[in-house]
């Protein structure tokens, strides 16, 4: 079914963002890639964007119900730390590591600490309605006055009935109930003054009314992980349907990355630090890694496929770089072969970008397209390869977001790098003419030790620089 949003030219999207407690693993960076490249097709459509996602710094439990010890307040007694310099120091670590992977900023990142009025304001407002009830300073909703509960995740009321423990929060009318407001235990740190008494606001209120506040009604898409859909998203739903207001549209819902066939989690101590893989490898190509695997499908991270991936996405760096250069000297005119191949490429991606945002297929459409374009470029003329090297940049960059400039040119070195390396190659031949085939050996292995990959080719040798 082909989207329409709800406001003809502009999109609504609302990303549930990270809770800032510690350093991001690379389980966190798989949603911000997944739908940057989303919200890069719209802006590609001519689409005006606006895509809001949250910081959650207040309100989320150990637990992540209504039970155990607030996640930045442990943090900030670990560190001993002011809790809000916990939520920055962790907020900007995040930040900066899906900057390094090629992610645009949000139009909007909220925090919900930022929000206690409004998320106070919507509480009351379920009160009101006889959705929600106090009990000793903290506000529960009552999930059995809302019978549509479960409708996003498939899941019925009688069944989770049937499950739930019944000793936990007493205070509860149902143990089902979620709390939208916390009173404020004595040495909780994070508290605000509301019309119960000092607490702070349950972990499902602030997205909903963040997202209503800087998307409105009806908006057009709601996106975060797999297991978010239940109960944290359907808790969303409920809040803002009972209050009386339309929620979003559409979601969509991406899958764990794994290590060693787990999951990823903190709780677990089962990860890998983003930072550290972003300082020991091309983020480029993490971002390419984290892209072949379908969003809907779980992602089994692996060494032996990082590597994989370092080197498909070197391959196609590497013909985009070539495009480039040979565009400068290439013949006036178009090539047919080449205009067919492209107009081929150009109807796969878009296929699969809009076939649920298939990135595993708009990667292939490329590769398909790789040997055909290695084998035209030496006779292909500039009108070709102009349209060759936009197409690289709308798709790869522009949607993917695969080719910053600092991967086109900060590697790709400058005339001084690029004379030494000719040079370097001239003595290279000469030995193999002299037959002396271990000094031409030992100039490709020491070019090699220094990140330059030598191949020899009909045309003569070329180079190229390895990704980390």
């Amino acid at each position: 079914m082909p989207f329409e949003p709800a406001t003809p030219g502009h999109v609504g999207i609302y990303v549930c963002g990270p809770t800032v407690y510690s350093d991001p693993h690379l389980g966190h960076a798989r949603g911000p890639v997944v739908y940057d490249v989303l919200r890069r097709y719209f802006l590609h459509k001519g689409y005006k964007v606006r895509f809001v996602s949250n910081i959650t710094d207040v309100g989320h439990l150990t637990d992540d119900a209504d039970q155990g010890e607030d996640k930045i307040e442990k943090r900030a007694k670990l560190e001993r730390l002011e809790p809000m310099e916990v939520a920055e120091k962790y907020t900007w670590s995040y930040f900066d590591a899906i900057q390094a992977l090629n992610v645009l900023r949000p139009s909007i990142a909220p925090r919900a600490s930022g929000h206690i009025p409004e998320q106070i304001e919507l509480t009351e407002r379920l009160l009101n309605l006889g959705y929600a009830y106090e009990r000793n300073g903290s506000v529960y909703f009552r999930v059995r006055a809302f019978p549509e509960y479960g409708k996003l995740s498939g899941k019925r009321l009688e069944e989770l009935r049937a499950g739930a423990r019944v000793e936990v929060r007493e205070e509860k009318e149902d143990p089902l109930d979620f709390a939208l407001w916390k009173r404020a235990e004595p040495g909780h740190i994070m508290r605000w003054k509301s019309p119960w008494g000092e607490g702070y606001p349950g972990w499902h209120i602030e997205c909903t009314a963040m997202s209503l506040k800087y998307l409105g009604e009806g908006f057009d898409l709601h996106a975060g992980g797999i297991d978010l859909q239940f109960p944290h998203h359907e808790c969303e739903i409920a809040q803002a349907e009972a209050a009386g207001y339309r929620f979003a549209r559409h979601w969509m819902h991406h899958n764990h990355v794994l290590l060693e066939g787990e999951k990823m989690a903190k709780s677990t101590g089962n990860l890998v630090l983003l930072h550290d893989l972003l300082k020991a490898h091309e983020p480029m190509a993490l971002r390419f890694y984290l892209l072949q695997t379908h969003y809907r499908s779980p992602m089994d991270f692996t060494w032996e496929g990082l590597e994989g991936a370092k080197r498909g996405y070197t391959r196609l760096l590497q013909a985009y770089r070539e495009v480039r250069q040979r565009r400068k000297t290439a013949p006036p005119g178009s090539t047919p072969e080449l205009e067919r191949a492209l107009d081929a490429l150009e109807r796969a991606f878009f296929q699969a970008i809009e076939d649920d945002l298939s990135t595993p297929e708009a990667l292939a459409a490329f590769f398909t397209f790789l040997p055909e374009l290695n084998r035209l470029l030496p006779e292909a003329k500039e009108e070709s390869l102009a349209r060759t090297e936009a197409l690289f940049h709308a798709l790869g960059e522009g949607i993917l977001g695969l080719f910053p400039q600092r991967v086109l040119e900060d590697q790709l070195s400058g005339p001084l790098l690029e004379g030494l390396i000719a040079l370097l190659l001239e003595l290279r031949e000469e030995a193999r003419r002299a037959k002396d085939y271990a000094k031409s050996d030992r100039i490709r292995e020491r070019l090699k030790e220094l990140g330059v990959i030598v191949e020899d080719t009909k045309e003569g040798p070329k180079w190229r620089l390895e990704l980390v």
